[in-house]
């Protein structure tokens, strides 16, 4: 069961579940919107999100046994504990359960055509571990927009369906906060996974694969990431000087627990050549994508 666990990255799956909990019942509860799911409903969302996520992460492994062995030996799970043709049964079993769950809801809300949202990012799990990981960018780009779509669903299935020109100014408003988020997580997820190929160049390389440090060079790369960071951190400051400026609770949260650590990724990642500084930097984004969902929590207190 450990190794199972191991395998669908359950961590990251209970990330998943927080934030899309506390867009629900921070985010949307706070500004008093007109939402569409029940609390069963918004459970069956979150577990088809959950089924569809582990299965991208038992399919992304499967793909990268060879450069595993490589990269983290210790770590690799599918042909030790786990064998390949079982770890692709589990990925077919959570698939057709998130896919399946996924036309039930759909039909629920009356929104059927919002169904082939979970076909697509389905899909794309299964094309990225496949294909386009291997691929300069396009893969790190396609992930990270997947990460941001797990934040952009809850909107997508809870929002929309209950828009009415009544209430459209306000639906919209909390919409593009929650799109901001989305944008967030994208651009952390994406250094995350820059900084993840400059870690793992070696496996990358054996399994000929045509990542960002392979291409240009690790330093080259390690310096794409410095000035890609660059831009959450004055897209932060941005935010939190023109949306809550008036609020010194949020000043004070995103000064300390966002911004301040954005700031020192920024100055680490311009000089980190090491496998350990690297996890380091990898292991600092982690935290800021934690701190910025946390900060949803800041909403109930100061609206």
């Amino acid at each position: 069961m450990q190794s199972i666990l191991t395998l669908i990255r359950w961590k990251n799956l209970i990330l998943i579940a927080l934030v899309q909990a506390l867009i629900k019942y921070a985010l949307f509860e706070s500004f008093g919107i007109d939402i569409t799911l029940n609390n069963w409903q918004f459970l069956l969302l979150v577990l088809v999100t959950l089924c569809i996520a582990a299965a991208g992460n038992v399919i992304n492994d499967i793909y990268d046994i060879e450069t595993d062995l490589v990269n983290k030996p210790s770590k690799v799970i599918i042909g030790k504990q786990i064998s390949e043709k079982s770890a692709l049964n589990l990925f077919i079993v959570l698939n057709v359960l998130g896919v399946g769950l996924g036309f039930y809801l759909a039909n629920e809300i009356g929104k059927n055509g919002f169904a082939a949202v979970f076909v697509i990012i389905s899909a794309l799990l299964y094309i990225y571990a496949s294909h386009l990981k291997q691929t300069l960018l396009i893969g790190n780009i396609v992930i990270s927009a997947l990460v941001a779509m797990s934040l952009i669903i809850v909107g997508l299935f809870d929002l929309l369906p209950a828009i009415t020109p009544q209430n459209q100014q306000t639906q919209l408003t909390v919409f593009k906060i929650l799109l901001n988020y989305a944008l967030f997580a994208f651009i952390i997820n994406l250094l995350r996974e820059m900084v993840k190929d400059i870690e793992d160049i070696d496996g990358d390389y054996k399994a000929e694969m045509k990542t960002l440090p392979i291409v240009i060079g690790r330093e080259r790369a390690a310096k794409i990431v410095f000035i890609c960071s660059l831009f959450p951190l004055f897209g932060v400051i941005y935010y939190l000087v023109v949306y809550l400026y008036k609020q010194p609770l949020a000043v004070g949260y995103f000064l300390i627990f966002i911004i301040a650590p954005l700031l020192y990724f920024t100055i680490k990642s311009y000089t980190a050549e090491t496998k350990i500084e690297l996890k380091h930097l990898s292991n600092i984004l982690k935290l800021i994508m934690l701190f910025g969902v946390l900060s949803l929590l800041l909403y109930p207190i100061i609206l």
